[in-house]
């Protein structure tokens, strides 16, 4: 009989991430994705949010990664309410 406690466990673990993208006029977009790469190529091939959409192309200029969407969906949230200055100050950082 297999002992199933020995063997490892799978890597079930995803990445979860938030952005900051500055778009072509200068306003910036915050978002979460799960993967960074290929969000940042889905928003400038014309895919992404409707926002960014008409503001290309776009840069990723600020990201954290959390190990829960949970997590991560209340730190967009909290970025989303911060005042430009903020932001730019959290960019710089």
């Amino acid at each position: 009989m297999q002992d199933f406690a020995s063997l490892p466990k799978p890597l079930t673990t995803q990445m979860h991430h938030i952005y900051i993208a500055r778009c072509s006029d200068n306003t910036l977009y915050t978002g979460y994705t799960t993967d960074l790469k290929k969000r940042e190529e889905t928003h400038n091939a014309g895919k992404g949010a409707a926002y960014t959409r008409a503001r290309l192309p776009v840069e990723f200029v600020y990201s954290e990664t959390l190990e829960t969407k949970s997590e991560a969906m209340k730190r967009e949230w909290e970025i989303k309410q911060m005042k430009r200055s903020e932001k730019d100050k959290l960019i710089n950082s």
